[in-house]
């Protein structure tokens, strides 16, 4: 998902907006983790996340703090930003097995 939000609207409160948005982030993520994996036993689906008040200054950040990247924007003034989610299936990490443990 490559978008760009408004964080304005003349009929809504900003804080309605601002849920909209996160809400919209929230349902593509749930939709992409329903698809199929190539190896559904040793992967899992990762997110390359970038956000940012226009598309040229976005910053990369680790998809747990998205959200909170997306408050610290709306907090600034901002009236619009960018952000940019794209999937990855990646390998789980490996458990150490005992020998390696010792």
């Amino acid at each position: 998902m490559k978008k760009s939000f408004k964080l304005t609207d003349e009929k809504k409160h900003t804080d309605r907006v601002l849920e909209a948005i996160k809400h919209e982030i929230r349902k593509y993520i749930k939709r992409e983790r329903k698809k199929k994996l190539p190896d559904s036993a040793t992967m899992y689906w990762d997110f390359d996340c970038r956000i940012g008040v226009e598309e040229a200054s976005a910053k990369a950040v680790v998809f747990e703090e998205l959200i909170k990247a997306l408050d610290e924007i709306h907090k600034s003034g901002a009236t619009a930003c960018y952000i940019e989610i794209i999937a990855k299936a990646v390998n789980k990490p490996t458990k150490p097995t005992e020998e390696e443990v010792e």
